[in-house]
């Protein structure tokens, strides 16, 4: 499910990190932790679990809102900001989580900077899926990224060698994450999965630019700092069964989804 947020400042001029991913994800832990303490371990903690893989399934998007950067630093140039936050859950968990966000605090903060935020409005966005029956159908859908859009394949030293969507391989990755995730949500056989595989396409269509790189730093200035590369401004023709692209909508694409990464809308 999918929700379009409108947080507003409680302070004029407020100012946060440009790597505001993490601690934005952590504010929504928080959220979900002051409703369902159990809710927030199971998604902090466990996720959903393949083995020694663990998928948190949310993500969202980059926030809408005017600023001006001034060194590591985003500057707001209005109260008002809008995000999308996209949840794999029941649809018939919407209107908990609605419950969950409306009026709430959302606080953005790191070392050098703070800002809160209050959920003034929170807007349930189209379900994906057309038939709650027939989700194995094949369908097509155009998508673009509402935030970086992370691929990689892990190298011998264990860490991601990132993919640009220029790279031949950029949709194998793409495609072996999102069947990942797949096989977390569903028991499957493996014979199945290979039938899915078969009919899932990932295109990837550039515009006249070529795709934007943003490297984005999670939990920053801790011994635990991570970079990642990821990127925007393009697009990506998918074709596959129902349930497997209301994953994507849900869940997100590629890597890091609950810190922000992958969150996709349709065209």
């Amino acid at each position: 499910m999918r929700f379009y947020l409108t947080l507003q400042a409680t302070d004029s001029n407020s100012t946060i990190t440009l790597n505001y991913q993490y601690p934005l994800s952590a504010a929504i832990y928080k959220i979900i932790q002051r409703a369902d303490t159990a809710f927030s371990a199971f998604l902090h903690n466990t996720g959903y679990g393949l083995g020694h893989k663990n998928f948190k399934l949310f993500t969202f998007s980059d926030i809408d809102t005017p600023f001006k950067v001034i060194g590591d630093r985003m500057h707001m140039l209005s109260n008002t900001a809008r995000v999308t936050i996209c949840f794999y859950m029941p649809q018939a968990a919407e209107h908990f989580i609605r419950g969950l966000f409306m009026q709430q605090q959302l606080e953005i903060a790191d070392k050098k900077s703070k800002a809160t935020f209050v959920v003034q409005q929170i807007e349930s966005l189209p379900h994906y899926v057309v038939s709650d029956i027939e989700t194995t159908a094949i369908k097509n859908v155009l998508i673009q990224p509402l935030s970086p859009l992370v691929a990689g394949r892990k190298n011998e030293k264990g860490y991601y060698d990132y993919r640009s969507p220029l790279d031949a391989d950029f949709t194998d990755c793409l495609l072996y994450n999102w069947l990942e995730k797949y096989k977390t949500v569903n028991d499957t056989y493996e014979n199945t999965i290979q039938q899915i595989k078969e009919q899932t396409e990932i295109k990837v269509l550039l515009f006249s630019q070529p795709p934007k790189q943003r490297l984005i730093t999670i939990k920053q200035g801790t011994s635990d700092e991570t970079r990642v590369r990821g990127y925007t401004k393009f697009r990506l023709q998918l074709t596959a069964p129902e349930d497997m692209l209301q994953l994507a909508m849900d869940a997100g694409l590629g890597l890091y989804n609950s810190q922000g990464m992958g969150c996709v809308g349709v065209i």
